[in-house]
């Protein structure tokens, strides 16, 4: 399994209203500093459907970005149930999923 399937495997875990970060995520995945990493393969997510990318937020509570714009990740969040206000996670620290 490459390093790309084991972050998307791993983001599966994340249940429908909670969040990760990408610092969380890489280091579930073994990869220390690897934020940067797990961004460049969020940002080619070729099953965004099925692969929750847009529940990876950054470690600040800021949204983030997406490859459809934070716009629509922020809609999607939100119709989770996740609160966000002027592109930050209300409460950010309580959603996050811990793996």
């Amino acid at each position: 399994m490459n390093l790309e399937q084991k972050v998307y495997k791993k983001l599966l875990q994340v249940p429908k209203g909670q969040i990760t970060t990408y610092g969380e995520l890489a280091k579930a995945v073994g990869l220390k500093n690897g934020q940067r990493a797990v961004g460049k393969i969020m940002n080619k997510n070729p099953y965004p459907v099925i692969v929750p990318c847009h529940r990876v937020v950054m470690s600040t509570g800021k949204v983030g970005g997406y490859a459809y714009g934070e716009k629509i990740k922020s809609n999607m969040l939100s119709k989770e149930g996740i609160k966000i206000k002027d592109g930050k996670i209300l409460d950010w620290e309580n959603s996050v999923y811990r793996f």
